[in-house]
């Protein structure tokens, strides 16, 4: 079944932006689609934002209630530092923040030895999970980001790496915090970390990501903005000018790719009895929209997936190319009503809610975690 979803009348395309960086990208987090791409597959060196990598690992792999030790290498990384002593002990998730607002070359490796073992076996995580996501302009080699031989990333595949983060309420929650408080062993005073991501002050509606520098990368910057319950995300590479391209970046993403709503949840499809599984956005010029398609597919009654409910998937396509599919299930059949799966499981939600009982922002993370989730 081939039909055109919208009717729109003919509209130019977006005209071409540019940066000053040597390299950018911009995406839309829920769909993934990336909007904007200038020598964007071009491998560089990425200074701290290699620390948007081991957050979404260490959250993954680790248990963020555990208390992290500071070993020596860790307390003698050179570089940015939340000034970590040997042997402090600090709840993993507390380091991810010392990681993420103040880049904490010693929080990245005292987080690395703890979740991997040690440095070298956090960096295999750090490769294996680059490989999982389809990264294939990036190696990494540590956990900081420091000017390393055979380290390195590419915009684009920074862009899909946030975007994929940012769909973890954990790592979402932290790179949108503007200031963070966290005990401190050896004061009477708590530490007291504000955010390096001038992004988060200056733009409306942003709640991300990860400032970068080294003499080698210089400047480098991920943000990320939620407008009308849109998500992107910019990326620029050796950028003078970073504050200024991301605000008009996230500004030229909003203006021509809003987020559409292409099918919503138990919207039936005309001439069978099925129903759509879940909603599907995208975003699309108003050019795009009349270019839309959908086609049905009907699973085989034999298989496994039949006769647990699912009659199909409902593909679309943008000028031929295939940009999502969306399952189908029998009208008021029990599928229909189930909820769509959360991004986190039980067990990583009540690990989170014990990690920050004894926050003094606790309720705010609460909130904010709750909404990402519902």
């Amino acid at each position: 079944m081939w039909g055109t979803s919208f009717v729109a009348p003919a509209h130019a395309a977006p005209k071409p932006y540019h940066t000053s960086a040597n390299a950018s990208a911009l995406i839309d987090v829920k769909s993934g689609r990336l909007l904007y791409s200038e020598n964007g597959d071009q491998s560089m060196r990425i200074a701290s934002l290699t620390k948007i990598m081991t957050a979404i690992v260490a959250i993954e792999h680790g248990k963020l209630s555990d208390k992290v030790k500071t070993s020596n290498r860790a307390v003698g990384k050179e570089g940015s530092s939340i000034y970590l002593q040997l042997n402090e002990e600090m709840t993993l998730l507390n380091m991810l923040y010392g990681l993420m607002l103040r880049s904490g070359n010693d929080a990245a490796t005292a987080i690395a030895e703890h979740v991997g073992g040690s440095e070298e076996g956090f960096v295999h995580l750090m490769n294996e999970k680059a490989e999982m996501l389809g990264l294939t302009h990036s190696q990494f080699k540590n956990p900081h980001g420091l000017d390393a031989e055979g380290h390195y990333s590419s915009a684009n595949d920074l862009a899909k790496l946030t975007a994929y983060a940012l769909r973890n309420p954990v790592f979402a929650e932290i790179v949108s915090t503007k200031v963070k408080s966290v005990p401190n062993p050896h004061e009477q005073w708590q530490y007291s970390w504000t955010n390096k991501n001038k992004m988060l002050a200056m733009y409306e509606g942003a709640d991300g990501v990860k400032t970068g520098y080294t003499k080698k990368a210089l400047r480098c910057l991920v943000s990320s903005a939620t407008r009308d319950g849109q998500q992107i995300a910019a990326v620029t590479l050796n950028d003078r000018d970073d504050w200024i391209d991301h605000r008009n970046m996230l500004d030229w993403g909003f203006r021509n790719y809003p987020l559409v709503e292409v099918a919503s949840k138990g919207q039936t499809l005309a001439g069978y009895p099925y129903a759509v599984g879940h909603a599907f956005y995208y975003p699309l010029t108003e050019e795009e929209r009349g270019s839309l398609q959908s086609r049905l597919v009907v699973l085989d009654m034999a298989t496994m997936n039949y006769k647990l409910g699912e009659r199909g998937a409902l593909e679309w396509y943008l000028n031929d190319q295939k940009i999502g599919s969306i399952p189908v299930y029998d009208i008021g059949g029990a599928r229909i009503s189930l909820p769509e799966r959360q991004p986190m499981s039980d067990a990583a939600w009540l690990d989170f809610k014990r990690a920050a009982r004894n926050r003094e922002s606790f309720l705010h993370s609460v909130t904010s975690v709750l909404d990402s989730l519902f």
